[in-house]
């Protein structure tokens, strides 16, 4: 069931069969992360969170453009005011938050670049799942050549390139295209064009619908957080979530439908 697209000022968003795909829609900035869009996407992510009926989410620009980083517009009108530290700094952790929130979704998430990710852009497409990209288009870490930090971004970057390439990158100001981002582990597929994408959408999208949710969600919450955890946390965590697993309903209607010779409840395919 196609759901009519629900529309605000700075995104859209659409429903179709259990997949919700969001468009950034501030094509007069090229979609950058100003107030608005960082309020529209947390608000509309939140209450997504806990909806088990959505079981996948992609991200796209719309104008052809997937999102420019930071408002410098912003930035330049708050530089001079007597509060500009106190806004600096709650902006830059509004950026931090939205890109947790992102991170603990427990949908799989995919981002589909076309025109460019810029700085808190590339960040942000950082935080999903699975990254595909249009070969034309263009990245940049280019915060440090107008004198800012890449402050929020860096370990969302690393934890998706490693520290080696995060360096290299962010201290030389890199700019590259989509063809060059499986050499920096920034994408997993690369596409020529809109309509490849969309049949690459669609496998991807059938397989992640045979996947059980919560486990998935799971699964997520295991590879995101035991990187940071001590040999014993690792082992205690996994067992916790495995013992979740399995004794759920969703555990019990799995390991059932595979001696059962049937497809579990949750395929639809």
């Amino acid at each position: 069931m196609i759901m009519k697209p629900h529309t605000n000022s700075k995104i859209i968003s659409e429903t179709d069969n259990g997949w919700l795909t969001i468009w950034f829609n501030s094509p007069e900035n090229r979609n950058a992360l100003s107030e608005g869009l960082i309020y529209d996407l947390k608000n509309l992510l939140s209450k997504t969170k806990t909806n088990r009926a959505i079981r996948g989410i992609t991200l796209r620009g719309k104008e052809g453009f997937y999102c420019s980083g930071g408002d410098l517009k912003s930035f330049k009108n708050h530089q001079n005011n007597l509060d500009s530290k106190k806004f600096f700094i709650e902006a830059n952790k509004e950026i931090g938050c939205l890109f947790d929130l992102l991170l603990s979704m427990p949908q799989v998430i995919i981002s589909y670049v076309e025109g460019a990710a810029i700085a808190g852009g590339l960040g942000l497409m950082c935080c999903s799942d699975l990254i595909v990209v249009k070969q034309d288009a263009k990245f940049s870490l280019t915060e440090t050549m107008i004198g800012i930090a890449p402050a929020q971004i860096a370990p969302i970057v690393v934890a998706r390139v490693g520290l080696p390439i995060a360096r290299r990158l962010m201290l030389t100001g890199a700019r590259f295209k989509g063809l060059d981002t499986p050499k920096y582990n920034l994408s997993d597929f690369v596409v020529k064009n809109a309509t490849d994408f969309e049949v690459l959408e669609n496998k991807l999208k059938k397989d992640i619908l045979m996947c059980a949710p919560i486990a998935n969600g799971v699964t997520k919450e295991i590879l995101l957080k035991t990187p940071y955890m001590s040999r014993e946390e690792q082992k205690n965590f996994a067992a916790e979530k495995f013992s979740d697993c399995v004794m759920s309903d969703e555990g019990k209607e799995g390991i059932s439908s595979f001696f059962d010779k049937r497809k579990p409840s949750w395929v639809s395919i």
